[in-house]
């Protein structure tokens, strides 16, 4: 399994390096989120061995359970997936990054309850870019006021924002949608907001998003394998 984990890695590297260049982008410009929701501390531990440091986690407990585990290695521990009022003090305490910031009241709850002795949580608003039936999301109307009352809080750094589409039928279908959250990007820094992530793209739509702005796509099963 070591070697797989790792081949698993390298692979979805040079996938991300290739897309870079068809898009003009440099190889850095882009960042992989190691998403091992479901998966062990033994697992996580052999992709940090290949030399993966960033992991995404969807249930907050589990999470918590596997960062304790973990504690010995120097990771950073992204929240990706919906947080409730009951579970903020738990990631606000224990994870660098949180993407699924889709309301006021998570936001001030994550700032009041983060630890005066951790560096501010790195926030990214996740944006419903194509009404889809994900329903998690702000929409887009309502992103460029929650985007700056986040950026006002203490203890937070907004830092970007992060979309889950739904499938696309085509890779063109993909950039579209893609392409708004860029634009959404890119319309919140005119207005003054010093943001740097695009938090978009999965196994299926990675090239896509990468074409259209992407600084970290998010794979889980081309590295650790179905669930």
């Amino acid at each position: 399994m070591n070697a797989s984990i790792a081949d698993n890695l390298a692979q979805v590297q040079a996938l991300i390096q290739a897309a870079c260049l068809a898009a003009g982008r440099p190889v850095s410009a882009v960042r992989l989120l190691a998403v091992s929701k479901t998966w062990g501390a033994d697992a996580v531990r052999q992709a940090h061995a290949a030399g993966q440091v960033a992991f995404g986690e969807n249930y907050i407990q589990e999470a918590v359970d596997k960062i304790v585990q973990l504690r010995d290695l120097p990771l950073k521990w992204h929240c990706i997936g919906p947080i409730q009022s009951n579970k903020t003090r738990l990631v606000a305490e224990h994870f660098d990054w949180v993407h699924s910031v889709d309301r006021l009241k998570i936001a001030q709850r994550l700032s009041e309850q983060r630890p005066a002795s951790l560096p501010p949580l790195q926030v990214c608003i996740q944006v419903n870019v194509d009404g889809g039936a994900t329903k998690s999301g702000v929409v887009p109307q309502a992103l460029p006021a929650l985007a700056q009352a986040v950026a006002a809080l203490p203890n937070l750094q907004l830092r970007g924002l992060m979309t889950i589409p739904e499938p696309a039928q085509s890779s063109e279908a993909a950039r579209v949608v893609h392409r708004r959250a860029r634009l959404l990007l890119e319309a919140l820094q005119t207005q003054g907001l010093a943001l740097d992530t695009l938090s978009m793209g999965m196994s299926a739509d990675m090239e896509a998003a990468i074409w259209e702005g992407s600084t970290m796509v998010r794979v889980g099963t081309a590295i650790f394998g179905k669930r």
